[in-house]
């Protein structure tokens, strides 16, 4: 099948991997560099930290939300069911305005993990932005993708290591304070989740939502968080407690590499 085509791009405060099986290889590259563009767009409209940014100008009240990009009400919407489904436990609003920064990230890896396989000739695709992977197809006839979960409390180590399991769409993510400390924010109160998990990673189909779960589990905590992701059609888990107790879903088994 060949080495496929592989790209780094540092976009949204992070780096984004692309690794594309099959395809005509100028094809892919084309697409590539689309999918790539499409992400610095969405970095110039929902990013937080650009003051010229349309979310930022929406928080400002300079913007409606039917002025900017439509992709901004699409996001919102998305948001919102994530808001219902977790009960709460996802919000995207932050002191009152619009902050989609939860569901963006996982929601562009997704878009652009969907753009690139619909290629002609794309037989699988695996694209990553912050830790967070969406693999779709297969990157090898009979050898589906394998995604490492990183372990907070061992620097270096593997808590687990996920495949597809027969399946060909696979979305690994994880949410914790190794890499940004306890930036997990409770919507109830408004502060920083008050938990006893250093890190909660979901398995499901979709980024999108994986990411949005894993978010919402980390903040209710490892009990809560447990039970809720088991009531999730489609959706495992694993739970890492700070004294290192590793709960997960009843399900989860069936991913483990």
């Amino acid at each position: 099948m060949g080495e496929g085509v592989r790209h780094a791009e540092e976009v949204m405060g992070t780096v984004f991997s692309f690794d594309v099986r099959g395809g005509e290889s100028g094809a892919v590259r084309a697409a590539l560099r689309e999918a790539v563009a499409r992400l610095h767009e969405v970095d110039a409209v929902f990013s937080t930290y650009r003051a010229d940014s349309e979310v930022s100008r929406l928080a400002r009240g300079e913007l409606t939300v039917e002025q900017c990009p439509p992709e901004v009400a699409r996001v919102l919407a998305l948001a919102a069911e994530a808001e219902r489904v977790s009960e709460g436990w996802f919000s995207a609003r932050y002191r009152g305005v619009p902050d989609p920064t939860g569901i963006v990230k996982g929601w562009s890896v997704e878009r652009a993990a969907r753009r690139l396989a619909a290629v002609a000739g794309v037989t699988g695709v695996s694209v990553g932005g912050g830790g967070d992977v969406q693999s779709l197809g297969v990157p090898e006839p009979g050898r589906p993708w394998r995604v490492g979960i990183a372990d907070p409390l061992r620097p270096g180590g593997l808590t687990a290591v996920v495949s597809a399991a027969g399946a060909e769409d696979l979305a690994v993510a994880t949410s914790g304070t190794a890499e940004r400390g306890a930036h997990v924010v409770d919507p109830h109160t408004g502060r920083p989740a008050v938990t006893d998990l250093v890190a909660v990673t979901v398995v499901a189909p979709r980024l999108t939502w994986a990411d949005c779960w894993a978010t919402a589990a980390f903040a209710r905590g490892a009990a809560a968080g447990l039970k809720w992701l088991e009531s999730l059609p489609g959706t495992e888990g694993l739970l890492l407690t700070a004294d290192g107790e590793v709960l997960h879903t009843e399900g989860l088994a069936a991913y483990i590499a």
